[in-house]
């Protein structure tokens, strides 16, 4: 929970940086790409509240811990890899963004199987 928090502050700080901080300071193709990392750092702090949610329901879970870690490496990989690009316009860090596509896509797997283990005791 307390990772989720943080980083659900850290994404509003970050999106309003982009919006006003960066507005006119950088082209607007990577002011899109700074947007998308941060609208999915938002989305995967908020991920990171459901995995607190269930770990209070099965607190010994391995699954639920394994997609707390990923949606933690997949908010560090593609959106901060995103920043990166964004304020520095260095391209080649789009070849990181999908490792961290990939650490999503891990955490929703192993937050469902979670969620179908404790649907089935």
């Amino acid at each position: 929970m307390l990772a989720g928090s943080v980083l659900g502050g850290l994404g509003v700080a970050l999106g309003a940086f982009g919006a006003h901080g960066l507005r006119g300071r950088v082209a607007p193709d990577l002011l899109r790409v700074w947007e998308t990392g941060s609208h999915y750092h938002l989305v995967h702090a908020l991920a990171l509240l459901a995995v607190a949610w269930a770990a209070s329901r099965d607190p010994a879970s391995g699954w639920v811990q394994a997609a707390g870690w990923a949606f933690s490496a997949g908010i560090l990989l593609f959106s901060g890899s995103l920043y990166l690009m964004a304020v520095t316009g260095v391209r080649a860090l789009g070849a990181v963004t999908p490792l961290g596509g990939v650490a999503f896509l891990i955490g929703w797997f192993a937050l469902a199987v979670a969620a179908l283990r404790v649907a089935g005791n």
